[in-house]
């Protein structure tokens, strides 16, 4: 009877004694920023005899996590870049270089080990379209559903590297341009990415 009292002792001791190490572990990375690199990739569609393209771009990305529990958090990104979006017209092909700004929000759940850390992630934000060399054209904005995953790997308690893929779903500016009226259509952009991000 006393050696198991001993025992039951010896282990409680072990997990107060471990407990904090885990929890203070988790409790001292509940925040990530990250920077990364991009490029972008958008679908071309065919409608109404209408050929909708965009070229082949890179950009900069910028995030926020916050993690409420070891598994889930939610995430901030902001991300930048330039392309030029063509609509093929009967009349001819029409071509707006634009800036495109990315603001969204996303729930992140992550699947942490030792050495690397998978992830998914889904969520909404807004697309901006703010046409670079003609200022009599409007900036656009569209609603954008996002979804992707990737992994962190670990470099050292507090830097890791990332490798992402985000995809969103949006409808392509026309910017008030009469000829492109009612040609606006859903399309797809993907995002692979990779960057370095911090703990805190």
């Amino acid at each position: 009877m006393y050696r198991r009292q001993i025992i039951f002792v010896l282990a409680a001791a072990m997990a107060s004694i471990a407990t904090p190490a885990f929890s203070q572990d988790e409790e001292g990375f509940k925040n990530e920023a990250v920077g990364q690199g991009f490029g972008s990739f958008v679908k071309t569609t065919t409608d109404q005899g209408v050929r909708q393209s965009a070229t082949d771009s890179g950009g900069v990305l910028g995030s926020y996590r916050y993690f409420f529990t070891r598994h889930s958090g939610v995430d901030g990104t902001y991300g930048y870049s330039q392309n030029t979006q063509r609509y093929a017209l009967t009349s001819g092909t029409v071509g707006v270089k634009a800036r495109t700004h990315e603001v969204s929000g996303a729930y992140i759940f992550r699947f942490p080990t030792r050495f690397a850390t998978p992830y998914v992630l889904g969520g909404a934000g807004a697309v901006i379209f703010d046409p670079k060399d003609d200022p009599s054209l409007d900036t656009q904005s569209r609603f954008a559903f996002i979804y992707g995953g990737g992994a962190d790997f670990k470099v050292s308690r507090r830097f890791f590297v990332r490798g992402q893929f985000r995809g969103l779903v949006y409808k392509t500016p026309t910017w008030t341009i009469p000829t492109l009226a009612g040609l606006g259509r859903w399309s797809h952009r993907a995002e692979p990415s990779a960057g370095i991000g911090f703990r805190f």
